[in-house]
């Protein structure tokens, strides 16, 4: 399943890495693209959308 996360804080290359991390710890197989410009953050993974945003918030950045 591919989702799309809107992640406005998400401002820097650690933000996007913090949030990578955040995803692959819940599931290591996870692609993540995250896009600085547009606050996008592309995630393909077989877990829930709602542990992923789950996952996203517990790392500090809110989903809108």
């Amino acid at each position: 399943m591919t989702l799309q996360l809107k992640v406005p804080s998400m401002a820097c290359s650690a933000c996007s890495d913090t949030i990578t991390n955040a995803v692959m710890a819940i599931d290591p197989t996870a692609t993540v693209g995250a896009d600085l410009k547009t606050k996008q953050v592309k995630i393909e993974t077989q877990v829930s959308e709602a542990t992923i945003k789950n996952a996203v918030e517990a790392a500090g950045y809110p989903v809108a």
